[in-house]
């Protein structure tokens, strides 16, 4: 396997172990960040900021899940007007996808490979006026599912058919895993990637090695993707894949578009807090990005 190992290095892809260290860092400096995803409302949204204050925590990223489709003009300025008074990052999710389609096909167990990826050509207009919507109301930050999807919207940032200070993220349900992968889809404009949430720390090391991008990685998951936590091991995820967004309160809820209630988004607040606890005993010299950064996809 040596030749094989040998292009892949000269392709930019390593093999690493563990003990890798990344000396890679957000602009500011930082090596992780705080993200709560699956805030899917301006009511929850607003006591989970104010929870986090309460608790001297910064939340650096709230990323909503359901869908821009599902949301009215209101809630979106409302929820634009929160991350910018706060000073947080706001993502909000395309709405279209196969789940809400009219695709019996994915609803199976063969057919659920398809994930979240648009079906035919009309969906993927409606994806595109999802996004440009959110981005007129000032939104900079879009989750994304489909690579195609994402290579369109790049080329509609080059075109300035939208902000050119929009930032994309591809979710973990677009499934990749792999070195490879992830420079493909840094090369058609991804600005950050969440892989698959359960892959072992010399994985992670080898994606990061690979790019440049922040990787997001779960620090916990709902049970309806395995109900893991994985707090004991933030320590290695800032180790090996600085810059990386620290996705944390997912256990809280059932599924990743759960409906969080003000309650469990205080309760998201919590299991932020534990993992900051971890990182203080056992890795006290990492540094967060600050909270006036410059560098954060704050709504306009």
């Amino acid at each position: 396997m040596d030749d094989t190992k040998d292009f892949l290095k000269k392709i930019g892809i390593e093999e690493t172990d563990r003990d890798f260290l990344s000396d890679k860092r957000f602009k500011d400096g930082g090596q992780y960040r705080f993200e709560v995803p699956g805030i899917q409302s301006p009511k929850t949204m607003d006591a989970l900021l104010n929870e986090s204050v309460k608790n001297d925590i910064f939340i650096h990223r709230v990323t909503q899940t359901k869908g821009i489709m599902m949301l009215t003009d209101e809630e979106i300025s409302e929820m634009v007007n929160l991350a910018k008074d706060y000073g947080c990052e706001l993502f909000l999710s395309v709405g279209p996808r196969a789940t809400y389609d009219t695709s019996a096909t994915v609803h199976t167990k063969e057919g659920s490979r398809i994930g979240y990826r648009l079906r035919g050509y009309d969906n993927l207009v409606y994806a595109i006026e999802d996004v440009k919507r959110a981005c007129k109301l000032g939104v900079r930050g879009i989750l994304l599912y489909d690579e195609g999807l994402l290579w369109v919207l790049n080329k509609l940032r080059k075109s300035c058919e939208i902000p050119l200070n929009v930032h994309f993220k591809l979710s973990a349900h677009a499934g990749h895993s792999n070195p490879a992968s992830a420079k493909l889809l840094e090369s058609i404009g991804l600005n950050s990637l969440n892989p698959v949430r359960d892959l072992q720390i010399p994985m992670i090391a080898a994606i990061r090695r690979a790019i440049n991008i922040p990787i997001d990685l779960h620090t916990e998951n709902p049970k309806s993707t395995g109900g893991f936590i994985r707090h004991y091991e933030v320590p290695d995820f800032i180790k090996v894949a600085s810059p990386v967004y620290l996705k944390t309160g997912g256990s809280v809820a059932a599924n990743h578009n759960w409906d969080t209630t003000e309650k469990e988004a205080i309760a998201r607040i919590k299991q932020v807090k534990l993992v900051k606890r971890v990182i203080d005993e056992y890795l006290s010299d990492a540094v967060p990005s600050p909270k006036d950064s410059g560098y954060l996809s704050i709504p306009e």
